[in-house]
């Protein structure tokens, strides 16, 4: 709970930084490569984030690694902040968050789709398009497939859970069968 709200925090700063010089998304694509390049290679994740090794010389090997990829001022000053407070290790959270907050001043919203088979590419559409509307916010989709639902789709947006899955509609059923209720 506490990496997220520290995670949230820095994502929040660097976000105020891009509305001001109109940077953010600039901001977002460097954020996301450098989140990923560590992801990649792991071996520089580790002896940047190794008490065992000297601070100094950590420090340094961030340096020269930030020097070669030509990141802006802002963004190499915000990544050296976060090595200096010892916030290195939230950097995917970090990333995480600053790109759901782009994207929520941009007007896009996530949501999720899990159906029980393939769907046709105009029915994702019709779906987005939908959900757009009942949103007023562009929609990026995630899709994937859940054998298990036997039919139908469900759908999240935030806290919202749109489920038309067959297997939800058999449990209320069953539910209701166990309380005396006709169906």
């Amino acid at each position: 709970m506490k990496n997220m709200v520290i995670s949230r925090r820095y994502a929040k700063a660097l976000l105020l930084i891009g509305k001001e010089d109109g940077l953010i998304d600039k901001y977002r694509e460097e954020l996301a490569s450098f989140s990923d390049l560590l992801e990649k290679e792991s071996d520089l994740a580790r002896i940047l984030s190794n008490p065992v090794y000297d601070f100094i010389q950590r420090k340094n090997v961030l340096r020269a690694v930030l020097g070669k990829i030509m990141l802006s001022k802002v963004m190499t000053s915000f990544l050296l902040l976060l090595f200096d407070k010892g916030r290195f290790g939230f950097l995917g959270s970090i990333n995480e968050f600053y790109q759901k907050l782009a994207d929520e001043l941009k007007g896009v919203a996530h949501a999720s789709l899990v159906s029980a088979t393939a769907l046709s590419s105009e029915a994702v559409e019709k779906i987005r398009s939908s959900l757009s509307k009942l949103t007023g916010k562009e929609i990026v989709l995630d899709i994937d497939q859940d054998p298990s639902l036997i039919g139908g789709i469900v759908t999240k947006i935030g806290d919202l859970v749109l489920d038309g899955s067959i297997k939800t509609q058999l449990l209320n059923m069953k539910e209701s069968f166990k309380r005396g209720e006709s169906v």
